[in-house]
């Protein structure tokens, strides 16, 4: 089924995948993060994915975000060898849809897809780079660095190429050029605070980069505060002319410094209709995020279109 490019109905996409790869017990304090386990433990990223599936969720995105070419390499693996293991992140994701297919929990007007997280040139440095943005590279430098990740992971074809946790505009332009040709669609998802970009541009500005590129279908935040969405959601839905996105955290924040999150859970019930009241038509989670959070968002949505 197509990945559609407008959204009738309110699409529930799924929560922290690191999060709840580390509520099974896995260490994933190292820099390939949960990429780790496309090697160590794939059978536990089926798993997780078909957790968020039966939660409600009808997009799983792929534990590629912070795989690349230099990470794998740094663990002897050739790139041929890194290749299989980012494509094997998309054949887990439908593996989980497979053996949920006949879930009752499923809404079957809209099928179940599988977005490939294409994380910054930031997450590989795995030093809170993404969210800081700002490499010092050029547009041209990070096209070269993303394209093939990109291309490797529209061979396994997933339904859609999920560009996330994009700290600023340079970086955003780039992924626009990067997947010229590609053929897979693709959504746009900046992390922010406040009303700027990680790297301090206006959110206008940010989003405007993605209004005149039709394999774009969606646009949005996620990797944020819950506080932050309401004015993204406007903003969004006002510049780029496309659905918006959002899938923010539980509201506590990543201490780089300490490679800890800190601070509180601040997500209360009713913030996700109030997002698709404001124009969000994906809704989701991201880090600290699991599939409690993921059903209770579903059960929220539905109650509220009913």
């Amino acid at each position: 089924m197509r990945f559609p490019e407008t959204c009738e109905a309110v699409l529930v996409t799924d929560g922290g995948l690191a999060t709840e790869l580390e509520a099974r017990g896995h260490d994933l304090s190292d820099a390939l993060w949960s990429a780790r386990l496309l090697m160590d433990a794939p059978e536990e990223i089926t798993a997780a994915h078909v957790a968020f599936f039966r939660a409600g969720a009808v997009i799983a995105t792929t534990a590629s975000y912070q795989a690349s070419f230099g990470g794998f390499a740094a663990r002897g693996l050739t790139r041929g060898e890194t290749a299989r293991l980012m494509r094997r992140s998309v054949e887990l994701a439908r593996a989980a849809r497979a053996e949920v297919a006949d879930d009752e929990t499923a809404d079957a007007t809209t099928g179940r897809w599988v977005a490939a997280s294409v994380g910054p040139y930031g997450a590989a440095l795995a030093d809170g780079s993404e969210y800081r943005g700002r490499y010092g590279l050029s547009v041209g430098e990070l096209v070269a660095w993303h394209r093939p990740r990109l291309e490797v992971l529209a061979e396994a074809s997933p339904d859609v190429l999920a560009l996330e946790t994009v700290p600023d505009v340079d970086e955003a332009e780039a992924l626009m050029t990067a997947i010229g040709g590609i053929g897979i669609p693709a959504w746009l998802s900046y992390s922010i605070r406040g009303e700027r970009t990680r790297a301090g541009q206006p959110l206008a500005e940010a989003f405007a980069v993605a209004r005149d590129v039709p394999q774009v279908v969606a646009v949005g935040v996620n990797c944020c505060a819950p506080s932050d969405v309401p004015r993204a959601v406007s903003v969004a839905a006002e510049v780029a002319g496309k659905p918006v996105i959002v899938y923010p955290n539980s509201g506590e924040y990543w201490d780089a410094r300490r490679r800890a999150w800190a601070g509180r859970p601040r997500l209360p019930a009713g913030q996700p209709e109030q997002w698709v009241r404001a124009g969000a038509r994906i809704v989701g989670g991201c880090c600290r995020i699991r599939p409690a959070d993921i059903a209770g968002i579903a059960r929220s949505l539905r109650k509220g279109a009913s």
